[in-house]
């Protein structure tokens, strides 16, 4: 695959988004796997031309992201239930 050095957030709203939902511990261990590439759990959406990608906070929510260069930018955190 590729070689991740940081996950990063696209704006405040997302670290605002996870703390009011208190998700914050759970993403910050999701992003730790991520860069120590522990778990293998990122994953590209459909249509895969798009090259988005997304990680999964816990069964609920996933991170959609996108790969620049050696780190992801998350831009949207997902109600995966909804």
């Amino acid at each position: 695959m590729f070689k991740i050095n940081w996950v990063l957030e696209y704006d405040g709203t997302i670290i605002s988004y996870l703390s009011k939902r208190n998700l914050l511990d759970q993403y910050k261990k999701a992003k730790k796997l991520i860069i120590e590439w522990v778990s293998q759990s990122l994953k590209i959406r459909e249509p895969k031309s798009d090259k988005i990608y997304y990680f999964r906070i816990n069964k609920q929510y996933r991170a959609f992201c996108k790969y620049k260069e050696w780190f992801l930018i998350v831009f949207r955190i997902d109600n995966h239930q909804n």
